[in-house]
Parts: structure tokens; sequence; C-alpha cells
């Protein structure tokens, strides 16, 4: 993995897409490149235009490599003293904190700190990372102010798949188990299943099994995110799939690399979440974020009739 640093100029940034998301009012990153190094993350294309990437010899497009700041808790230190109106912040929406090269420098803790150092703030955390669970005697000081979430992308079984699109990620039973321990501890816990990928965890099974695991760990509410076909990520893992020898994946990753079928999958996922969550949860508190703009008409329609719990983002 090779290894950046580079000062960013945000501490904690005003976000209307997350607050229309449902996820938070503000956001906090903490580099430009997460460490994770998963296939198919979309911040490449995000981030495509910024000039550390120029400057650096690397393309937002390719993976080995992380670009992290170490001085952003300064910067988060700064402006939550000088925000007049605090809220929820999300750490992160881009990188995440708790990834390898965040954790060396302990940046996710020291952005806590900052944060919850003035009234009136709370923290939505969203990692990969186990690593977490070290700053959970932290957390409980403020356990009213700060929710706890850990990404699930495949079930324990598919863990094999899930570290080759993940290559840096804890392993998926290493988050369940931090859910767990957080779920223990009286932490607030919500739930994060994002991306749930074609022949991955696409199938009612391994959804069943995702929310069912949630629930038990008390989650406040469930997002769910169909993959972003955005740039070259499902080209990525498709070819990352076919060189394990996992083809029955890559197909289907390959079949969705097409807008009829991308279309077709989010339909059969938004039913398939909505049918899990009506038995195992409540679809008053699910949240499945979803930008229209790929959908095909009738399949936009064919979700319109039964939107529960979707949450409809960007320009129609």
């Amino acid at each position: 993995m090779r290894y950046h640093e580079w000062q960013r100029k945000a501490g904690i940034s005003r976000s209307r897409e997350f607050e229309r998301k449902g996820l938070a009012s503000f956001a906090v990153n903490v580099g430009l490149k997460c460490g994770h190094d998963c296939l198919y993350c979309s911040t490449g294309a995000v981030l495509r235009t910024h000039p550390a990437f120029r400057e650096l010899g690397e393309s937002p497009f390719e993976h080995g490599y992380c670009i992290v700041d170490p001085s952003t808790p300064e910067r988060v230190a700064r402006d939550a003293q000088r925000t007049m109106q605090p809220g929820m912040v999300q750490l992160c929406t881009l990188t995440d904190a708790w990834a390898p090269e965040a954790k060396k420098h302990e940046i996710g803790r020291r952005c806590l700190e900052a944060i919850l150092a003035q009234p009136g703030w709370s923290v939505r955390i969203l990692t990969k990372n186990a690593a977490i669970v070290d700053d959970f005697d932290f957390i409980e000081q403020h356990r009213d102010r700060v929710l706890v979430g850990l990404s699930l992308t495949a079930t324990c079984e598919r863990n094999d798949v899930s570290k080759i699109l993940e290559p840096n990620a804890s392993d998926i039973q290493e988050r369940m188990l931090a859910m767990v321990e957080a779920a223990a501890r009286g932490l607030r816990v919500y739930g994060m299943l994002c991306p749930l990928l074609p022949g991955v965890a696409g199938c009612p099974e391994d959804v069943d099994t995702l929310i069912r695991f949630v629930t038990d760990c008390r989650a406040e509410e469930i997002f769910v995110e169909p993959v972003n076909a955005r740039g070259p990520g499902l080209r990525h893992c498709q070819e990352a799939l076919e060189l394990w020898g996992h083809d029955a994946e890559a197909r289907a990753i390959e079949r969705v690399r097409t807008r009829k079928r991308w279309s077709r999958y989010v339909v059969d996922l938004t039913k398939t979440v909505q049918a899990s969550v009506r038995g195992h949860f409540d679809i008053q508190k699910l949240r499945f974020l979803l930008y229209p703009s790929n959908l095909l008409p009738e399949h936009a329609g064919a979700i319109r009739n039964d939107d529960a719990g979707v949450v409809w983002l960007g320009k129609e």
C-alpha cells in the first residue's frame, strides 16, 4: 500500500446530500483515498478532479494506495467551536476514519474527542473496520450522542468474496462482533448494508440474514444502498472475482454493468429488502437510498407503486 499525506482545507462541512439521506447534516472526511481499497468504491469518481491525485502521481480510479490527512482533528476542533448551530456529523462520508492509515494516527478517536468536547454535536460513525471497538470506552461516555455503524456487505459465509472486494477492511465476522459488542455495551447502533452486490449479498436468504442480525443488535434504523455504477468500480470487481475463480459472482456483476440490468437489479433488491424488513424489523425505520436517474421509467414506476422505506435522491 503506497502511503501519501495531503492536507485538506475542510474540517466539519455542511452536507445537504447526507441530510437528504437522513444520515447527518454535517460531514467529516480524513483523506482522499481510503486504505481499505474497496474495489467498488465510487469516491474516486466523486473526487476525480482533485489536484492531489495529479501532484501525487496517482489515478483516482486505481488501487494500492491511500491518501490521508493526519491534521484533520485540528480543523475539526476549530469548526466544532465556531459553528453556531451544531448538529449530527457523519464520520465519514468519503473515506474511513478507522482504516489502517487513519488508525495509525488515531484520527477517528481524535475527531470524536474534538467534536464531542463541544455541546450540541452528535456523531454518526460509519466504518468497515472493527478497530472501532478500541474507542468504545470513549463512546460510552457520550453514549446518547453517538451512533455506531459498521457497514455490512455480505454474510459471514461470503467472507471469501468480501475479502477480494474489500481487501483491507475487517472480516465480515469481525465487523459483526464489533456491532454485537456495541449493542452489549448499550451503545446506539444503526444498520448500514451498503452496497448489496448482485451475486454476493442480494438474494433473499442473505438479505434476511443481514436484516435479522442488525435487528438483533437493536439497530435504531437500517440504511441500504444498491451498488453505485459510477466509475470503473464494477469492472474492477468483475476482474478480481474472475482472477480468484469466483466466476458466478463475476458474471452477476458483469450483468449489472448495463443500464437495463442495473435498473432491474435495483427493483429486485428494493422488493427483497422491503419484504425482509417487514418480516423482521419496522418498515418505517428503513432508509433505502436510491438515485433514480439511471432507472428505466418502467422500473422507477414499479418501485413507486410501493416505495415504503425508499429515500428518493438526486434529480429525478
